[in-house]
């Protein structure tokens, strides 16, 4: 049997629990692909997955230790072979996908069904495409459990990040105006990403103003509806990536339907709804995905250590 390197964890914990090991190359069935992975991510997802924080993850991933032991969430690719009854792909095909509940893509190959899998469009590299995933993914759903109009007032805090830079992409192509919040050292990057007004948390909380908002993204889950609330308009929105002190967002999001002011839980879209919007929005040119370090795969331990932190910019790859 052939040979390939993964990034392996046999039970929940931190960075130090992840291993890169030689173990078999799988062998695609009928209905599979075998793609070799060029480049994958390492991203908050997966830290979740890595972790089981929140405790809720256990009942997906496994309550006691996780089924699947080899780590990844998004990749990009090569096909490399195909099962007899796959029609949509065909060998040396470029390819792409995400699977939140886990790729096992953090490792030279992976075997993949048709639904999981999408074609990279021209002229995008193998680390953009890695890239464009995850966070786009979340993004996404952002925008479109609400209706934006013209000349609404958006507020993203924490659009450095790899949720919050897609997400900034994305709302740029409307008529609004947009204010981020990011760290000193990332102010030029929402300049140059669109950002009509910037908070530099660092020096000033952006709930300590008066401007009111329509809808406020919190994409790293580090406010609360009780905060952000004074900031809404009449029937304006909150919706946050976390679930909130005590899963309060889940709770919000049922009690406040009768109010004017409400919090939104985004519920993912299928990748069949998302990753066809990305693909089309990195076609086009109106998103670029932003990556922060490389690694390689033996040093991914460290990039999950940097990950943990809660740091990054835009995304972390992982070259394979």
């Amino acid at each position: 049997m052939s040979k390939m390197k993964a990034s392996i964890r046999r039970k929940y914990g931190s960075s130090n629990q992840i291993k890169v090991e030689n173990i078999e190359k799988p062998i695609p069935k009928d209905n599979e692909i075998l793609i070799k992975v060029y480049a994958t991510t390492v991203n908050r997802t997966d830290c979740a997955n890595l972790t089981a924080k929140p405790f809720i993850m256990r009942f997906v991933l496994g309550l006691f230790r996780p089924r699947k032991i080899i780590l990844g969430t998004d990749f990009a690719g090569e096909v490399k072979s195909i099962g007899k009854n796959v029609k949509s792909f065909k060998v040396n095909d470029t390819v792409f996908g995400f699977n939140d509940t886990g790729s096992e893509s953090q490792a030279e190959y992976i075997i993949e069904t048709e639904e999981n899998v999408f074609l990279i469009p021209e002229n995008i590299d193998y680390k953009q495409a890695a890239a464009s995933l995850e966070g786009a993914n979340y993004a996404y759903t952002f925008i479109h459990k609400v209706t934006i109009q013209p000349d609404q007032n958006i507020l993203i805090n924490g659009a450095t990040g790899g949720i919050g830079s897609a997400l900034l992409q994305f709302v740029r192509q409307y008529d609004v105006k947009i204010t981020a919040t990011c760290n000193t050292k990332n102010v030029n990057l929402m300049q140059s990403l669109g950002a009509d007004k910037i908070y530099d948390y660092t020096e000033k909380d952006f709930t300590d103003d008066n401007d009111t908002y329509d809808f406020i993204f919190d994409a790293v889950g580090k406010s609360t509806f009780g905060k952000c609330k004074p900031l809404l308009k009449k029937n304006g929105i909150y919706i946050s990536s976390e679930l909130g002190p005590y899963s309060q967002n889940i709770f919000y999001a049922l009690f406040t339907l009768v109010f004017k002011k409400k919090v939104i839980f985004p519920v993912p879209y299928s990748k069949q709804k998302t990753i066809p919007y990305i693909s089309n929005q990195l076609a086009k040119g109106n998103f670029k995905p932003v990556i922060d370090r490389e690694y390689v795969l033996e040093d991914i331990s460290k990039a999950y250590e940097y990950v943990l932190k809660g740091e990054k910019t835009g995304n972390v790859i992982i070259n394979v």
